[in-house]
């Protein structure tokens, strides 16, 4: 409509005989720039913000928390699910655009021409990206103890430092049944088995480990249960419900196969007399039950309480892999037909350097057959990173305890992650936070 003003007027003033006053002349070359000052204002209005995730992306990890924030503000947006590592779009909005500069988050402003031509590359059958709409912003809980703990999560540091807001719940608010109040739950480095996270051998003269336990036991004494083994158990059977209703799980380092333990062990004593006052089942193998577990099978129980470790899943002590060779490489999803691995894996590098924890990785062989694995190191035989679905709800489980501190140990101070805002480790906790936000689409067939 302006072009056609603009060329009207141009056409206009051709005509204009050249002894005419120059007053006529002037009021048309005014208004001619009023036209074109018009058109201007409106091809801004009508263009676009894309957040890039690539290399050229200053602060990817603070890109999680625009896009979340964006959510929070009802504002249209799209994934862009493998184009440019996973870029963000939204219509052009001088709000945003503040935000971006606040938090030292590249972007760039597209007009809507631009923007349409992403969408039809993105579109093309043969291109394996997609662009997925994200609705509503999540609500957000970490399991984790109200006190204070000898050693950071990686979850709460990535959701503290991208602005993203999360409520901290535990024992006494999931046995009240508060788990439906969220969309999104994260499993704090936690002991599902009621065995303190087998730290006896080692830590059991620090006061942090006796306030631990004496808390642990008064809390299970005030929800009605003999023994924290049997308190652990019920958390995770509630957990289990909240995913089985459609809530998305997420969980990291100890908290994955310890989970996976406990619901196997259910009904059977594995704990150590230094645990819960009492012998451990001495049959405790041939009871537990692998089709409880969500991710894990076959695994032998460790039933030597000074050992570090819980079972034959974890692949931290029989691992001989040096820090400058420790990798595992992500998988590549087709983002039209499997989308949900796709947003999960997205990242502007393949190759995400490994990292320590109590649970560092999982041994293939201790993995379900239904497991979608997402990240491995091939050569080591052990996964890194595993997805499934349980119910209407899904869970991610993913190995090791700071994916920018290599062996973290008991009492070391936290990541700071302004040194670390592009972390590709990182992102992928990020994805996992965001991905609950995304359109279903109808299942191809």
């Amino acid at each position: 409509m302006f072009h056609v003003g603009i060329q009207i007027e141009l056409n206009s003033m051709r005509k204009i005989p050249f002894n005419n006053s120059r007053c006529t002349l002037m009021k048309r070359i005014v208004l001619l720039a009023l036209l074109v000052v018009l058109m201007g204002s409106q091809t801004l209005r009508s263009a676009s913000i894309l957040i890039p995730m690539d290399e050229s992306q200053k602060n990817h990890l603070k890109s999680y928390g625009i896009a979340y924030w964006m959510l929070q503000h009802e504002l249209e947006m799209y994934w862009l699910v493998n184009y440019r590592g996973g870029s963000f779009m939204t219509a052009n909005n001088k709000a945003v655009e503040n935000e971006c500069i606040i938090r030292g988050v590249s972007y760039q402003l597209i007009a809507d021409a631009q923007a349409n031509a992403i969408l039809q590359e993105i579109a093309a059958p043969e291109v394996n990206m997609d662009a997925v709409k994200l609705e509503k912003a999540p609500k957000v809980a970490v399991y984790s103890p109200k006190d204070k703990q000898p050693w950071d999560d990686a979850v709460t540091l990535a959701l503290t430092y991208a602005e993203i807001p999360y409520d901290v719940v535990y024992d006494e608010e999931i046995m009240s049944d508060k788990l439906p109040l969220y969309d999104w739950l994260h499993l704090h480095h936690e002991d599902f088995t009621g065995q303190y996270g087998r730290f006896w051998y080692a830590y059991r003269t620090q006061k942090w480990y006796i306030d631990n336990q004496k808390n642990a036991e008064d809390m299970a004494r005030k929800l009605g249960f003999n023994k924290v083994s049997e308190l652990k158990l019920a958390v995770a059977k509630k957990i289990r419900d909240f995913t089985v209703g459609g809530g998305f799980l997420f969980a990291m380092c100890s908290a994955t196969d310890s989970y996976d333990i406990s619901l196997a062990a259910d009904g059977v004593d594995i704990c150590a007399e230094m645990f819960d006052g009492d012998a451990a089942d001495p049959a405790m193998q041939s009871k537990v039950n692998f089709d409880n577990c969500f991710a894990f099978t076959d695994f032998i129980l460790s039933q030597n309480p000074v050992e570090y470790e819980f079972s034959s899943i974890d692949a931290t002590q029989s691992r001989r892999i040096p820090e400058k060779e420790d990798y595992f490489a992500l998988f590549e999803f087709s983002a039209k037909w499997d989308p949900v691995p796709t947003m999960l894996c997205q990242n502007h590098e393949r190759i995400i350097k490994g990292f320590m924890g109590q649970t560092t990785a999982f041994l293939r062989k201790n993995v379900k057959s239904s497991v979608l694995v997402m990240g491995e190191n091939k050569a080591a035989n052990e996964v890194r990173y595993i997805h499934g679905e349980y119910g209407k709800g899904t869970w991610t489980f993913y190995g090791g305890h700071d994916p920018e501190d290599y062996e973290h140990k008991v009492g070391d101070p936290p990541t700071d992650l302004s040194l670390h805002p592009n972390s590709p480790g990182y992102r992928l906790i990020l994805n996992n936070i965001l991905f609950p936000a995304a359109k279903k689409k109808k299942q191809k067939t």
